[in-house]
């Protein structure tokens, strides 16, 4: 007889999608940071600006682009929210209008999805027991607490990865000898991007070498771009 190992225990994973709601806004916040302010950075510097005005500058960038990319945040995925709010009230009412209809709803999701319709039917009325709206804004619109918005933590996590972002190109620009203050910005914002592009990828599942070459590729040409600009323009554009 085998033996008994009591109740069976709760089955946990680790699944990428749980740190869907933070891993974007972090991200993101933090590439904004780094580019933008990198860019900003060496755009001035080529352009001749005093070691003063290139810090001056990157002060300005990162305090302007945290702010922006928090409140950006928090009004877009507030707008997100929104929209789930309305269908939660949406689906709500048709259950309470008409729960047979959406007893039969359910059970023609769960007959797409492979089941028979005598199980099928089973579970959508077991699930319509237990909590109906949780199973129809689950299983019929995609919601569940992993994909829901939450609009502090992404303004949050934006703030913050911003501002550290931008942090490392600034302090290269104000330890940097004048001589080569340009080079050491753009060597410090290119690593950072591809570093960042490693954790990205190490944190999604994804290959480290693709998540560090999308985004060391992509700021590299902006860099570029920037340099031009500021070597074309000169000190008469500051």
């Amino acid at each position: 007889m085998p033996p008994h190992h009591g109740p069976a225990r709760r089955h946990l994973e680790s699944h990428k999608s749980s740190r869907t709601s933070w891993l974007r806004a972090s991200v993101l916040g933090a590439n904004d940071g780094i580019l933008s302010t990198g860019a900003l950075l060496l755009g001035v510097a080529s352009a001749g600006a005093t070691e003063q005005g290139v810090l001056f500058a990157g002060i300005a960038g990162l305090t302007a682009g945290a702010a922006s990319m928090g409140l950006g945040e928090y009004v877009s995925v507030s707008a997100q929210r929104d929209v789930e709010a309305n269908e939660r009230a949406i689906e709500a009412l048709e259950i309470e209008e008409d729960p047979e209809g959406e007893l039969a709803e359910l059970t023609s999701i769960y007959e797409s999805r492979g089941l028979t319709t005598e199980l099928a039917e089973s579970v959508a009325k077991q699930l319509m027991e237990i909590d109906p709206l949780e199973a129809h804004l689950r299983d019929e619109l995609g919601q569940s607490e992993i994909t829901r918005a939450k609009p502090l933590e992404a303004a949050v996590s934006s703030f913050l990865s911003f501002a550290i972002g931008a942090a490392l190109p600034l302090a290269a620009a104000a330890l940097a000898p004048s001589g080569i203050r340009g080079v050491c910005i753009a060597v410090a914002t290119l690593l950072g991007l591809i570093a960042l592009g490693a954790i990205a990828a190490r944190l999604g599942g994804a290959s480290l070498v693709r998540g560090s070459l999308r985004v060391g590729v992509g700021g590299a040409i902006a860099l570029g771009l920037t340099f031009a600009i500021g070597s074309l323009l000169g000190t008469s554009a500051l």
